[in-house]
């Protein structure tokens, strides 16, 4: 199997219990979820649900049908790497009590472009938005000055250009993206 890195967009109510339902799906296909980002969008009855999972074209596709069954999913879109922007928010606190391993701390962020979101007289609290490999970079520098904490959204995912989720704003001929659209 060729299993990759898939990212689905999935519109649902915004009602409690919504959420549950779909990852009872993803788990009780035996899948797990890698990464999962929820919020609601301009419309406060409707959020967007952003989940990464590894799995083939037919998996994939099989998992978009399944959401679409459920009766709380209005939209369920797998997305194209090549025509999205996919980030993350990380938060980490380095031990930082010296002047000159928080001056070091501030050159790896500044490299990062994370910016600087709280400071105590022993650590520094820095906050990052990229991918995933930006991330683990980051994190990979840090660990020797010792990462006290770290948290991690989850990814998010637009498409690019005026492509959205929803079928009836999209423009004809933007992208062209033939048959691999799930």
């Amino acid at each position: 199997m060729n299993q990759k890195r898939n990212t689905l967009a999935v519109l649902v109510d915004n009602e409690a219990g919504v959420l549950s339902r779909v990852a009872r799906l993803f788990s009780g296909k035996g899948y797990n979820i890698e990464s999962l980002a929820v919020g609601t969008t301009d419309d406060p009855a409707i959020s967007r649900i952003t989940i990464e999972v590894m799995a083939d074209e037919k998996q994939l596709r099989l998992l978009s049908n399944q959401l679409r069954k459920l009766i709380c999913v209005h939209s369920v879109k797998a997305l194209l790497p090549e025509h999205a922007i996919r980030r993350e928010l990380v938060l980490i606190k380095v031990l930082a009590g010296e002047s000159e391993r928080r001056n070091e701390i501030i050159q790896i962020a500044n490299i990062f472009r994370a910016s600087i979101i709280d400071v105590s007289k022993s650590s520094l609290t820095l906050a990052l938005i990229g991918d995933e490999n930006k991330a683990e970079a980051i994190q990979n520098l840090l660990t020797e000055f010792g990462i006290l904490e770290l948290v991690r959204t989850g990814m998010v995912a637009l498409e690019r250009g005026q492509y959205t989720i929803d079928e009836q704003t999209k423009e004809k001929g933007e992208f062209d993206y033939g048959k691999n659209v799930l």
